[in-house]
């Protein structure tokens, strides 16, 4: 009698909520975590190299700055900043992920909403299509404010909606059928129809912007890359 396949937290009809959601998320990431650079680079036609460059550039920090990647995943974000000349520290709570970290930035295996560091240590933050995944992200807006020096600042990245309807309607047909075959094909197929299924978890980007406003956050700018393929939240921690 064939075996039936296992099951898995992310292979769901209904999108996770609080702890089943961190339980599922930190399963999936380390299950595709061997193929997820592969993966990201072809499903982005390598456009997710141009978008963390934005990202670390708006940060407009000076050489030598301390700057945190949080989900640092296999460290793209770390090798962009280190390009800069920024001290990166890579932060992630899937050891898979940090295990295939080959940037050479110091490694914590750590909850982003419960930062192991100390209030007002850091320079400057950058986090990279992760926002949908945490469990709260009002949370982690506040985690932000208290480690981010005032004067510092922040760059976050996530998944888009795009405002011209033809835009939207081709990238939701790309990310929801045809990204979850690449991912089939390469690494772990139910991971990448719940991936474009997960940009639900986030609100708007004026939603977004205004969170980070009450937490202390000034000149907060929310920008649409790529036609709104992705987005970009920048903001300066107040002095």
């Amino acid at each position: 009698m064939a075996r039936r396949p296992e099951s898995r937290a992310w292979d769901v009809s209904e999108l996770p909520t609080g702890k089943n959601k961190a339980t599922a998320v930190r399963a999936m990431f380390d299950a595709i975590a061997p193929r997820y650079d592969l993966v990201n680079r072809i499903m982005t036609f390598r456009l997710d190299v141009r978008w963390r460059r934005r990202a670390v550039r708006s940060l407009r920090l000076p050489v030598g700055s301390l700057v945190a990647d949080l989900a640092s995943g296999t460290g793209d974000l770390c090798k962009e900043l280190a390009r800069a000349g920024h001290v990166a520290l890579s932060f992630d709570f899937s050891i898979g992920m940090l295990h295939g970290d080959t940037s050479g930035a110091p490694r914590t295996q750590a909850d982003i909403l419960t930062l192991p560091v100390a209030d007002a240590s850091l320079d400057g933050v950058t986090c990279g299509f992760a926002l949908r995944n945490v469990v709260d992200l009002g949370a982690f807006f506040t985690e932000l404010a208290r480690v981010v020096r005032p004067g510092g600042r922040i760059a976050l990245l996530d998944v888009g909606v795009p405002h011209n309807p033809v835009v939207r309607w081709g990238n939701s047909v790309y990310f929801g059928r045809i990204v979850p075959r690449i991912g089939a094909l390469l690494s772990d197929g139910p991971a990448y129809s719940y991936l474009p299924r997960s940009v639900a978890y986030l609100p708007a980007g004026d939603e977004m912007a205004r969170m980070l406003d009450d937490r202390g956050f000034v000149d907060v700018e929310h920008r649409q890359l790529s036609g709104g393929l992705t987005q970009l939240l920048v903001a300066e921690r107040r002095a």
